[in-house]
């Protein structure tokens, strides 16, 4: 990687723009008729996003394609930004392949994840999908029928669950007992049914064994692994192999570790590649998380300052109804405090210095903390939380409407416009 990649490859691990404080600032200030509501927003970086995708596009070897997974963040403006840089989407769903045709009618798009009903299927292949990724015997089937009743042929993807394992990553997806892909004990029979169909065209495998993972050497490791286990299937069964998808699973830290290296993994690809493995074929991966997660922020609020039992407490104007991650996968996530000068009451402002603080949302529940017990310099009722990493696995995940609180506000901030933010 070139050292121009290099310092574009830092820019999402930047502090947040200073225009997205001003936008902050000025959510935090009166309407004109006089009232204020507490800030409570997403926001995304679209010009963050680009510099990011195309630092990870550079000097990525050639026979590799960059795809988005939708599930991360499946918002319009994120995909519509994407489009013009990744290769395609990954859908796990009807629904996901929707909204990208409401965006763009000729991306390509690979229909992925367990559970899909025939329905689905009919509805994808007349959406025009690119591939579909079978996850197991029975919907190899179904889909062979209804391919065979639509008069075409099928360019499919057999999903694999290995049984090598690489427990490091923060969720493991195969290598052990779970619900994705075909079993490898059945791989010879679900090749076999594929070869044997007219209306299916087996284009090679996908596999995902991994999510979360940080250390881009292991992550090297694996995909040599994947082509390894492709190189003999196709030698074993004659098979022209077109693709392996090697999905996602490049890590983002919400800790105090490093996050995934992408010039390393960069890097140890051109090495793994050189040799060219699988003569003509691509090589695809599909992050949605390490895509998105860096140029997106949520910010809430602080309504009250509260102790019980000894412990400092933040109530924000939010909470895991609206940003569900934290808790989800019981981490503290990383924020900054953006302090606001605007005290409308005259008493004393309540505040708190050098404590530590659990940041707990507006619901009745004891499990509705973004982070517990962490140290603040200053913290004041008013002050905004921001919360970093917040572009993936955010607000589509989250419980939106228990207890009907108020939906946050979703901002969009580009140097490809004028206004420079985009509010819906």
């Amino acid at each position: 990687m070139t050292s121009a990649a290099k310092i574009l490859a830092q820019a999402p691990w930047s502090p947040p723009s200073e225009a997205i404080k001003r936008c902050l600032a000025a959510l935090a200030e009166p309407a004109p008729d006089g009232t204020r509501e507490p800030v409570c927003a997403f926001l995304n970086d679209l010009a963050a996003l680009r510099k990011h995708v195309s630092a990870m596009l550079a000097g990525l070897p050639q026979p590799c394609r960059l795809y988005y997974a939708v599930k991360a963040n499946p918002d319009r403006r994120l995909i519509a930004t994407l489009a013009p840089l990744v290769a395609g989407f990954e859908a796990a769903s009807i629904g996901e392949i929707r909204r990208i045709r409401e965006v763009s009618d000729s991306a390509s798009v690979i229909f992925g994840g367990p559970g899909k009903k025939d329905a689905e299927l009919e509805e994808a292949l007349a959406l025009g999908v690119e591939r579909i990724h079978v996850e197991s015997l029975h919907e190899l089937r179904r889909l062979n029928l209804i391919a065979e009743r639509r008069g075409r042929v099928v360019s499919i993807l057999l999903r694999v669950n290995l049984h090598d394992t690489l427990p490091e990553a923060t969720v493991t997806m195969a290598g052990r007992a779970t619900q994705f892909g075909i079993d490898e004990s059945q791989v010879e029979e679900a090749i076999e049914e594929a070869r044997r169909s007219p209306a299916l065209r087996l284009d090679g495998f996908h596999m995902h064994s991994i999510s979360n993972n940080l250390d881009a050497r292991l992550h090297a490791r694996l995909v040599a692994t994947y082509l390894a286990r492709v190189r003999g299937w196709a030698e074993r069964f004659d098979l022209e192999i077109r693709c392996v998808d090697a999905g996602g699973g490049f890590g983002v830290s919400y800790d105090e570790r490093t996050d995934f290296d992408w010039a390393d993994f960069v890097d140890a690809m051109r090495t793994l590649l050189a040799g060219d493995p699988l003569p003509g074929a691509e090589l695809l991966f599909e992050p949605g998380r390490y895509i998105a997660a860096f140029c997106g922020y949520y910010a809430a609020e602080v309504i009250d300052l509260k102790q019980s039992h000894g412990r400092h407490f933040a109530i924000l104007r939010g909470g895991t109804h609206h940003f569900r991650l934290p808790a989800s996968w019981q981490h503290d996530h990383p924020f900054e405090v953006l302090p606001c000068q605007l005290w409308p009451y005259p008493f004393p402002r309540p505040e708190l210095n050098a404590q530590r603080v659990t940041l707990a949302g507006e619901l009745c529940t004891p499990k509705d903390v973004l982070a517990s017990d962490v140290p603040v310099a200053r913290l004041r009722i008013g002050d905004v939380v921001l919360f970093h990493r917040a572009g993936a696995y955010g607000w589509t995940i989250s419980h939106h409407d228990f207890l009907g609180h108020a939906h946050p506000r979703h901002l969009y901030l580009d140097d490809c416009h004028d206004d420079k933010e985009l509010v819906r």
